[in-house]
């Protein structure tokens, strides 16, 4: 069994219908939205900038999300019951993230800080995606994704640790700890902090990597698509060559008939 289906993250089989595989596909990026969102509302609530009652709003819209996107590939899909056993996340974040089911628990923090473990959830859905977009060495897709990185993972450490003052130290500090820099004027301080700064140096090795990668291929490829050309002038004009090779062979062997 693949770990995507332990996970509870497999999404809709390649020998599934054409029709559930193209929803899936276009789900994607919409789903990812509204992952990216997660942090961005924590972030308003906590600091007070949206109200409680606009954060019930944006956490039915959530849930209301989640539940078309599973309600729709479930009917669409050939073997629903194998789709909901491979997807089990789905259902797991659309009972336990029921925005109703909070008014009813003293855990209401935590659990809306929980939503951010969504994030890494469809990020790790969509990695099939974003590594075909990151290996056509599309420089521009590479550091989007890096900039959108930063920019969440210092919304989320400013909150995370209060020893980070505010959230532009917060991106600073998800900058150099994402480019293995680590300079040390912005460091957190609390386990919940460091954990997550464990989880970003991780990333940023691979992301770097790919950054590193990309750029070579940006700065190497108009002369390999040169030498493809030069390649494909002269293939050509072998193949002319043959072709007149082959018209000189066909008069000579008329002339000696």
């Amino acid at each position: 069994m693949k770990i995507v289906h332990l996970l509870g993250i497999a999404g809709v089989e390649s020998h599934e219908q054409p029709t559930a595989r193209l929803w899936a596909k276009r789900l994607e990026w919409p789903m990812l939205a509204v992952a990216l969102w997660i942090p961005v509302q924590w972030y308003l609530a906590e600091t007070q900038i949206i109200s409680l009652a606009q954060g019930k709003v944006a956490d039915w819209l959530i849930w209301l999300a989640f539940l078309f996107e599973t309600a729709l590939l479930t009917g669409l899909v050939r073997n629903k019951r194998d789709y909901l056993l491979r997807n089990w996340m789905n259902l797991a974040i659309i009972v336990g993230g029921l925005p109703i089911v909070w008014q009813y628990t003293p855990l209401i923090g935590l659990m809306r800080s929980l939503r951010l473990v969504l994030v890494v959830v469809l990020l790790a859905r969509l990695s099939r995606t974003i590594r075909k977009l990151l290996s056509r060495h599309q420089l521009g897709t590479t550091l989007v994704v890096a900039f959108v990185t930063m920019v969440l993972s210092g919304v989320i450490v400013s909150r995370l640790d209060s020893s980070i003052g505010s959230i532009w130290d917060g991106m600073w500090w998800a900058w150099v700890t994402m480019a293995t820099v680590g300079y040390g004027d912005v460091v957190p301080h609390n386990a919940a902090g460091r954990m997550f700064g464990a989880l970003l140096i991780l990333f940023g090795v691979v992301l770097l990597s790919l950054l590193t990668a990309n750029l070579a291929a940006f700065f190497i490829g108009s002369d390999v698509e040169k030498v493809e050309q030069e390649e494909k002038q002269a293939d050509r004009l072998l193949a002319d060559i043959a072709a007149r090779l082959d018209r000189i062979e066909k008069k000579l062997d008329r002339l000696e008939r």
